[in-house]
């Protein structure tokens, strides 16, 4: 064998040189995270809340359909393959789930109100939602947004979580925390606002007696200095890091951001260029790190005559699909009318590619040759896209199973490891 170059002692100095390197990729880049990410976020004022809003909202969407034709006729309008199939699973969807993602507003949505008024709100919710998760009548993710930390409205943000939590941690009981516990943390403009807010969860974790690092939170991305501070930096990537692993998604808001650069209302959309630059940036900011992003939403809601209903419904699909094939796989919707356009992009997405992306898993796993020779990371990538399908009902099991010869078990593994098995490792 031929002697090497590079001895002992110098692969042991590069190891060290390298040790700091080796912990920050460990511990700031764990890679994707293997928990859920809802499609959607529904936002309702806080103070509207009832334990089966979500049936509401659900029982709502399929009749404005109906209303204006069915599911079947508004997947072929919009012009997506095998409508009645579609049709069937966003049926079953609207009956069972209509709502993955819910947030009590109590920041915009709710509006400044005499103190002793949103402290009551901010208790009952908090009992409400205890009961609704007691009744199974929650969607699996569930919380407030409270006010954002700017001085006028900080104090009011948060008294306003410290009922909450305190009153859904009384009415919860020996259940404790729901696990789909979601805080929004609005209009954040430094990484100062973070690190506060990763404060005052430590001090309610403690006061409370909860595990350390049970309260996590997502960030609103709504102004531009998130993008780029007054030094040149960009603190909407050193935020994650900030907040010590307890911000859980960065969301989009499209009329707050859009507003502050000056961009006229008639132009504040989801794809305007302005939009698609901040978007990007948080979507290299938030790779490799766990945390999700979720874009914003469209305020063109389907209401109106059937010339309105039918324009909204073909621009909040088009918005959905187009998010989704930018690789950012959640939005808000404002409106029950929404729910329908919602799940039909998102379910014709997911069915499009489901089966070439099943088929390349599978010849990956299993070793087959094939015309197309996929890589680890491109493995992973094919076990994500099922695997979101999957979670949100676009897809199902059986015929995954059938397609790639492997269980729902082994896909998930694959989707959330950082070292896909090769296809050696795998035989």
């Amino acid at each position: 064998m031929r002697k090497l170059s590079l001895g002992a002692d110098t692969i042991a100095r590069i190891d060290a040189e390298l040790a700091a390197s080796d912990e920050l990729l460990a511990t700031a880049y764990p890679g994707e995270g293997a928990g859920r990410q809802p499609v959607h976020t529904v936002y309702v004022p806080a103070d509207s809340f009832t334990t089966d809003l979500a049936a509401r909202w659900g029982a709502e969407a399929l009749a404005t359909v109906k209303e204006h034709g069915s599911l079947e006729q508004l997947a072929a309008t919009l012009g997506l393959g095998q409508p009645a199939q579609l049709a069937e699973l966003v049926r079953r969807k609207l009956e069972s789930e209509p709502i993955e993602d819910l947030r009590l507003d109590f920041e915009d949505g709710y509006g400044n109100r005499p103190e002793d008024e949103e402290d009551a709100a901010a208790e009952s919710v908090g009992r409400l939602v205890a009961e609704a998760v007691a009744a199974g009548t929650a969607p699996p993710f569930i919380g407030i947004r409270f006010k954002c930390f700017e001085a006028p409205t900080r104090s009011r943000g948060l008294r306003t979580l410290d009922l909450f939590l305190g009153s859904l941690l009384e009415h919860s009981g020996a259940r404790g925390l729901p696990a789909g516990l979601v805080l929004t943390l609005p209009k954040v403009s430094t990484v100062a606002q973070v690190s506060a807010m990763v404060m005052a969860c430590e001090q309610l974790e403690r006061v409370h007696g909860l595990v350390p690092g049970r309260l996590r939170f997502e960030v609103q991305m709504e102004t531009p200095q998130l993008i780029l501070a007054a030094d040149g930096t960009v603190p909407v990537a050193q935020l994650i890091h900030a907040g010590g692993g307890r911000v859980s998604s960065l969301h989009y808001g499209t009329y707050d951001y859009s507003a502050s650069l000056g961009i006229a209302a008639a132009y504040q959309s989801m794809e305007h260029p302005a939009a698609d630059y901040a978007k990007s940036v948080m979507q290299v900011a938030v790779a490799g790190t766990g945390v999700h992003l979720s874009d914003g939403s469209t305020n063109i809601l389907p209401r109106g005559d059937a010339d309105n209903v039918a324009e909204a419904w073909a621009l909040h699909a088009r918005l959905v699909r187009r998010h989704l094939e930018r690789g950012l796989y959640q939005g808000w919707d404002l409106h029950p009318a929404q729910l329908p356009t919602r799940f039909l992009a998102t379910y014709a997405f997911y069915g499009e590619g489901f089966e070439a992306a099943a088929v390349r898993l599978k010849n990956y796993v299993h070793g087959i040759g094939s015309a197309i020779l996929d890589e680890p990371a491109t493995a992973r990538a094919l076990a994500r896209f099922i695997h979101r399908g999957l979670a949100c009902g676009a897809v199902e099991e059986a015929e995954f199973i059938r397609l790639a010869g492997i269980g729902a078990r082994q896909l998930a593994a694959l989707a959330h490891s950082n070292s896909t098995p090769t296809p050696k490792d795998q035989r």
